[in-house]
């Protein structure tokens, strides 16, 4: 992770922290509209796209800082209903979307770019994809024993009673599972048992 980060470039960037952050995939982060970002008090607010599951995450002074970076680089969407997105290619077009045309196809320029970085990085290998930073929030974020607050910032659901009874989870719950993640990144090299 400390070499993809050392070595990506924006937007990539901003995409990589929030899937490491957040546990966000491709079409999280291709989907992420500007009003569910709030960089001053430096959380987020976004349903899952995939499942509509409310979810919240903290965000680290790094990802924050990326962002507001990416923002000022971010090119003019194409099309008017992606104005609010918080990225756009460098075409003015979805991250992840299906083309347009007579042959219709499924287009991941987020995982297409995080694939070419893993090439550059001697880094790839078979099914280590964008999505490997969701599974990597998930692993490093049971760390904090509170598989709660690591659901609810992936926006996953149990399907049980708790689940269903459950009105709310704390802000420093959702905190303790990032700040794991984040002592695991910045932890030191050396350090094996983490």
């Amino acid at each position: 992770m400390r070499s993809i980060l050392k070595a990506v470039s924006q937007p990539l960037q901003s995409m990589v922290l929030l899937g490491i952050n957040c546990g966000f995939g491709q079409t999280d982060v291709a989907n992420l509209p500007r009003a569910s970002l709030d960089l001053d008090t430096g959380w987020v607010d976004f349903p899952r796209p995939k499942t509509g599951i409310e979810r919240r995450c903290p965000l680290w002074a790094e990802t924050v800082e990326a962002l507001r970076e990416a923002n000022t680089h971010r090119p003019t969407p194409k099309d008017q209903a992606d104005a609010d997105l918080v990225f756009v290619t460098k075409y003015g077009q979805r991250w992840v979307r299906n083309s347009s045309g007579a042959k219709q196809s499924w287009v991941d320029s987020v995982g297409a770019q995080f694939g070419k970085l893993l090439h550059r990085l001697g880094l790839k290998r078979n099914k280590l994809s964008f999505y490997a930073l969701r599974h990597t929030f998930e692993t490093i974020g049971g760390e904090a024993r509170d598989q709660v607050a690591v659901d609810h910032i992936m926006g996953q659901a149990r399907n049980d009673m708790a689940s269903l009874y459950r009105e709310r989870i704390s802000d420093e719950r959702l905190r303790r599972v990032t700040d794991v993640i984040h002592g695991w990144l910045s932890s030191d090299i050396s350090d094996t048992s983490r």
